[in-house]
């Protein structure tokens, strides 16, 4: 597999349209993240999509040490927990599920039938100004992708499409998506009034984008470039900028998990240890235990 297109994340306006958007692949990074869990098809398909989506969301925030969390939570489905999130270009992300439960839901499950009834929370924690800011949606829709669109229609009004392919075959696995939005009037120059959800400029760059098929944003042999060029090689100008290289982003480390454990009082330290007085921590998201010497 050649690296040159993947693990990537590419900027671009199109400024007659004041319109921006985002497009990703990833490669390497999600076989490496995939791959510290012995995840059923279904469920790594789901995990390529979050970390397909955090890193377009993610890559929206311009301050550096800023962060992007995803979080599902659900009942009544084989699927109970998703966390992602992209900081500085690093991903990380994980799942719980029920194996058991996971076999009866088939060979292409819906969102409702992997999730049952849940939410979907996506928070913003920006460093620059110390704020946080969250959104929560219903887990509705055909996909995560479309529970993303929703959040950014009714919290943030903004119109947004969001596209996803994902493809695994053996050890190697691909995803590749491409985020659009309508800017608000007052970015990028504009006077600030209102977004329009049905301003024709918007639903041009809608239509186009939303052509694009799963094959192409998987593809190895197109780079982001090209494909954007596909979509809007007939606008009078595309803006592109490469974006972050993308990493896999767990922070685990035993020196984290000693500071976290050193703040419970000793009684609860003590119910913590195992039979040889060790105090084990594990990290749910790259599945290493770690031995603290506290």
């Amino acid at each position: 597999m050649d690296e040159t297109y993947f693990d990537k994340l590419l900027s671009f306006t199109i400024p007659a349209r004041h319109s921006r958007g985002r497009a990703v692949r990833l490669g390497p990074v999600l076989e490496t993240i995939a791959s510290a869990h012995d995840y059923p098809p279904a469920v790594q398909h789901l995990l390529a999509e979050a970390l397909a989506i955090a890193a377009l969301v993610g890559g929206l925030i311009k301050d550096q040490g800023s962060q992007l969390t995803m979080q599902a939570q659900a009942k009544g489905g084989p699927v109970s927990l998703l966390v992602a999130d992209y900081r500085d270009g690093a991903l990380r992300g994980y799942i719980e599920h029920d194996a058991e439960a996971l076999a009866d839901v088939g060979a292409n499950p819906t969102l409702q039938s992997l999730f049952g009834e849940g939410y979907l929370a996506i928070t913003f924690d920006l460093a620059a100004t110390k704020q946080r800011y969250q959104g929560i949606v219903p887990l509705e829709g055909r996909s995560l992708a479309e529970a993303f669109e929703r959040y950014f229609a009714q919290s943030e009004q903004v119109p947004t499409i969001i596209r996803v392919g994902v493809r695994f075959e053996g050890e190697k696995a691909v995803a590749g998506g491409l985020l659009l939005q309508h800017l608000a009037e007052g970015e990028e120059g504009r006077e600030r009034l209102h977004v329009k959800l049905d301003h024709p400029e918007w639903e041009h760059v809608a239509v186009l984008g939303g052509s694009i098929r799963h094959d192409e944003l998987v593809d190895p042999a197109i780079s982001m470039e090209a494909l954007v060029w596909r979509l809007f090689h007939e606008e009078e100008e595309v803006r592109t900028q490469s974006g972050s290289t993308l990493t896999r982003g767990c922070r685990c480390s035993v020196a984290h998990f000693e500071d976290v454990i050193a703040r419970f009082p000793q009684e609860e330290q003590a119910e913590m240890r195992n039979e040889a007085g060790k105090i084990v921590a594990d990290c749910a998201f790259c599945a290493k235990g770690f031995e603290l010497s506290i």
